[in-house]
């Protein structure tokens, strides 16, 4: 048997690696998932009343014609709350067959805190829980594993080494345990792509997945059929992870840079410079916004500042820009705009930052279609701080009355000054004006 621990119990990774090894399963093969809650909040309650067993309902259009496939989940072992049984925590750290560790934690889950120690478990970042894990396997004399992280940064698996590798050092573990760590385990840097939608919550939609279903099911989940997963080739993990179709498409490769690029600013990029014009124009998800005549234009002048700053071959962007859009433009998908605001200044950082700043760099000026996207984002966390989700540092910066020309040049933030691009900062606080009195931008 192949063990998979998996930190997050997240929609997204039961909708995608779960369903993956799922379907591997049901082709012959023989894994299991551990899910860990990592983080105190949320319940693990519904896992144990389904015995760990849920369905995804993959919806969309298949060849011109509705697709609606359901699809029931068994593979999941076991859920782990270490919060409450620390040592079903370390007891899977030293599963003998464990091979693989899969992670979404969110953009802003793999950092590391100088104030992290050991024993601070509850309040310590996802890498130092997972060097505690690592640690325990160490020194139960097993071998390493395969870490596939699948947050959506910037060499997420090397971020993720580099976060384990400094908590060894400021906690003074033993030189054996970093050189384990180095030659034994795996960090393979990782490309998803799915939309999830996760639980439906209107009532009639419910209804409706409920009755596909068969049953009530509180960890139903919808997501859309296309699915990928580029993982870099380390090691042996050819023997663990199966390439080709099976229900996501599976892709191990040297180098995913372009995968990653294109995935992260095309899909994922619009996505972000379009979900707060579309929740303050009264949007609800990213079909209503394709479907409203300004958000679908702005959304295409956003792709024309986006896909000249992914590759040389622009032929190939804009393809899958076009497969980006008919996606967008799945009626079943109900990808709600406030699921996609959640840590909204970590996503546009890392999803939008980059194409503003090569944009910028090249012709000498702000991108328009970005900085009117980036100018209702700063309203609407301005004006709405207390019905977002991101950072509480952030939150508080706003319910305190502070200044988006403070946030904007605050570098702790952003890693670099915005209010440095010359007529950045002056635009957005001219443009945030113009959306509170009412004006539309787009």
């Amino acid at each position: 048997m192949i063990k998979i621990a998996q930190f997050g119990e997240g929609n997204f990774l039961r909708s995608f690696a779960d369903l993956y090894f799922e379907t591997l399963n049901r082709e012959g093969g023989d894994y299991s998932v551990s899910i860990i809650k990592p983080i105190p909040h949320g319940t693990l309650a519904p896992f144990a009343a389904q015995n760990n067993r849920y369905h995804v309902v993959l919806r969309g259009m298949a060849d011109g014609a509705a697709s609606e496939n359901v699809y029931e989940v068994r593979v999941i072992d076991k859920a782990i709350s270490p919060f409450e049984d620390m040592e079903a925590y370390f007891a899977l750290a030293r599963e003998r067959e464990l091979k693989i560790i899969v992670s979404n934690t969110t953009e802003a889950g793999i950092c590391f805190c100088e104030n992290d120690r050991p024993e601070d478990f509850e309040t310590a970042t996802y890498p130092a829980k997972l060097t505690r894990f690592l640690l325990e396997r160490f020194r139960a004399g097993l071998d390493g594993v395969y870490l596939l992280p699948v947050e959506l940064i910037e060499n997420n698996a090397d971020r993720l080494y580099r976060c384990v590798d400094d908590y060894i050092t400021l906690w003074k573990l033993p030189q054996a345990f970093r050189e384990w760590n180095d030659t034994r385990n795996f960090y393979c840097n990782t490309l998803v792509d799915r939309i999830v939608s996760g639980y439906p919550r209107d009532g009639a939609l419910r209804k409706h997945i409920e009755d596909l279903v068969g049953e009530e099911d509180a960890l139903v989940s919808v997501a859309e059929p296309f699915g990928l997963w580029a993982i870099e080739k380390k090691g042996d993990i050819g023997t663990l992870i199966r390439e080709g179709v099976h229900n996501i498409g599976v892709v191990l490769t040297d180098d995913i840079g372009y995968y990653k690029k294109r995935k992260v600013r095309v899909l994922n990029g619009s996505h972000t410079n379009m979900v707060a014009a579309g929740l303050v124009l009264g949007q609800k998800t990213v079909y209503d916004c394709m479907t409203d005549q300004r958000l679908y234009a702005f959304f295409r002048r956003s792709l024309e500042e986006v896909i000249p700053f992914v590759s040389d071959d622009t032929v190939m962007t804009r393809r899958f820009a076009g497969e980006v859009e008919q996606r967008f433009f799945n009626p079943y998908l109900n990808h709600s705009l406030s699921g996609i605001a959640l840590n909204s200044i970590s996503k546009w950082k890392v999803r939008v930052l980059p194409t503003f700043r090569d944009y910028y760099r090249k012709y000498g000026r702000i991108p328009e279609a970005l900085t009117v996207g980036f100018s209702y984002l700063m309203y609407l966390y301005r004006t709405q701080y207390r019905e977002l989700s991101d950072d509480p540092a952030i939150l508080d910066f706003f319910a305190a009355g502070g200044r988006v020309d403070d946030f904007m040049a605050d570098e702790g933030i952003w890693s670099e000054d915005l209010s440095a691009y010359a007529g950045f900062c002056q635009t957005v606080l001219a443009n945030i004006e113009r959306i509170g009195g009412g004006e539309v931008l787009i």
